[in-house]
């Protein structure tokens, strides 16, 4: 909610600035999601590697993280 406090502003400055302080409103929203880690087992791009080379140590290199 917002409130005047000083001034007299008619109806086109107080949309312009009920529209600032939504976008900005929304933008926080929008950084609190990313802080959040995501689970590895719902990351999709886990799913997308490069192939496995064949060699020595190759079965304990294919658990590593890339």
């Amino acid at each position: 909610m917002l409130r005047v406090v000083r001034g007299e502003p008619d109806d086109a400055e107080l949309a312009a600035l009920t529209a600032v302080v939504a976008s900005l409103a929304a933008a926080g929203r929008d950084e609190d999601d990313g802080a959040s880690p995501r689970s590895r087992w719902a990351d999709r791009a886990a799913l997308v590697h490069a192939p496995l080379a064949p060699g020595p140590g190759a079965w304990r290199a294919s658990a590593l993280r890339r």
